[in-house]
């Protein structure tokens, strides 16, 4: 591209020596050139918009390693985006940040449209969902999957709302699959149920943010009792160094909150392939034993679409217990 020129660049915005994209208009230039960008470049440009203050920090090396291209890549990116190169790029991205970063999502801005917001945000977690698949090593689930079908015994532990959720959620589905397991949320149960552990069970912690003093404690003591820890959190916290096997949920940071969208469903995808994995593992006998379930509550479950069940419950508790049908 030549300077002074009038022409228009990939991503629609005039190219001129004084018209480079600024730093306040980097991220919202990137977002609109993802389109006419090459994919290997695309990847790169999801990247920075996931996280902008990671990528004002990485060298060359590392944002290509991340986003899984050659380094002459973010360079052409860097050009496309309407930088003179990664210097160029990083340092309005770093002024962007200054400006003000997204503070009620990090792929969302100021003066957005709805439809705008929409794409922009599930796009964001299509994108991590993506690179949590790409780190994650598949030998890790099936090592947990496999403790978790020998086990005698299964216990979840989760501090904090979401943990706590995703632990009840966790037992629930070993509960279906036919499992002993548990779930605790509160630190003087959890405490009890891990001194209660023997080398048979398996422990299962779950928190993104991996720092709880009480859960640390807790999982510390069932480690000391030879059961096998499972980890459900950040690489590098403290919890994930007590998990004999550890199932990442690296992901960016929320601009609003400690465990965000981004996190919460990355470790529902985890827990759900894990207990498939589990499930594949029990053999046809699982089959047998959930077409069973399937019929119980199709049979006698009151949460279907057909509301005679209902009713019929009803009229079996207002009914007079002689069996005599009341009259006014």
């Amino acid at each position: 591209m030549t300077r002074g020129s009038e022409a228009t660049d990939t991503i629609g915005r005039v190219a001129g020596a004084e018209e480079t994209v600024g730093a306040s208009d980097i991220l919202s230039a990137i977002r609109a050139g993802l389109e006419t960008m090459s994919e290997s470049q695309r990847r790169v440009g999801r990247l920075i918009l996931d996280d902008p203050d990671w990528a004002v920090k990485a060298n060359v090396e590392d944002i290509a390693a991340r986003a899984g291209v050659s380094a002459p890549t973010i360079v052409r990116f860097a050009r496309a985006a309407g930088c003179e190169g990664l210097r160029d790029l990083k340092l309005k991205l770093a002024g962007a940040l200054a400006l003000g970063a997204p503070f009620l999502h990090r792929s969302v801005h100021v003066g957005e449209t709805a439809a705008d917001v929409v794409r922009n945000v599930t796009g964001s977690v299509t994108t991590v969902i993506a690179e949590w698949q790409r780190r994650l090593d598949p030998a890790e689930l099936d090592r947990a999957a496999a403790a978790i079908k020998r086990a005698r015994r299964i216990d979840c532990l989760g501090t904090g709302a979401t943990s706590h959720f995703l632990a009840q959620d966790l037992q629930a589905r070993l509960f279906r699959l036919g499992l002993t397991a548990n779930a605790f949320s509160d630190a003087h149960f959890q405490l009890v149920a891990a001194a209660t552990l023997t080398s048979a069970d398996v422990l299962v912690a779950i928190s993104f943010v991996g720092r709880m003093p009480a859960l640390l404690r807790a999982v510390e003591v069932g480690r000391e009792r030879g059961a096998t820890v499972i980890v459900l959190t950040q690489t590098g916290t403290p919890l994930a160094e007590l998990g004999h096997i550890v199932l990442p949920i690296d992901v960016p940071r929320d601009a609003t909150m400690l465990v965000g969208t981004d996190a919460y469903i990355v470790q529902l995808i985890a827990i759900e392939v894990l207990m498939i994995l589990v499930g594949l593992r029990q053999g046809p006998g699982l089959i047998a034993r959930m077409n069973d379930l399937q019929h119980v509550l199709n049979t006698y479950g009151v949460d279907r679409e057909d509301p005679s069940v209902l009713h019929a419950g009803w009229r079996q508790m207002l009914e007079p217990t002689d069996g005599t049908p009341e009259t006014e």
